[in-house]
């Protein structure tokens, strides 16, 4: 994909998130990446590290990452570092506007639904 065509599709996914009250961007892991006022909602991944994706990287509610995959996988995949936590790869350029926005805006829901924690846990002692 050319370096204009990624942007484009940056630019799509920018618009749809900061269309949601309350929402920063930030830099990080020199990608855009999206929060609520304390916690992420979704992550450019423009090529990184040379993987080949350009996509959206978007928490979903358990179980969910898995029947996306299965269903549309030339869509969605299981990305790298964050996989693991239940969050899914949407691949920008087969993705319609719609269906984007619909995905992200389950993302934002899923995590600004979770509830708070005041404190976090101490650690152990060692």
């Amino acid at each position: 994909m050319t370096k204009a065509a990624a942007e484009k599709h940056i630019r799509r996914v920018r618009q749809i998130c900061l269309a949601f009250p309350g929402v920063l961007e930030k830099l990080s892991h020199c990608e855009p990446t999206f929060f609520t006022p304390k916690r992420v909602f979704a992550m450019i991944s423009n090529n990184h590290h040379d993987d080949g994706h350009v996509a959206v990287l978007l928490p979903c509610a358990p179980g969910v990452q898995a029947d996306l995959i299965a269903e549309r996988p030339e869509t969605f995949y299981y990305p790298k570092y964050v996989g693991i936590g239940g969050w899914v790869g949407v691949e920008l350029d087969q993705i319609g506007e719609d269906d984007l926005g619909a995905q992200i805006s389950e993302a934002y829901r899923f995590i600004t639904s979770k509830p708070k924690t005041s404190a976090k846990k101490p650690r152990s002692a060692r």
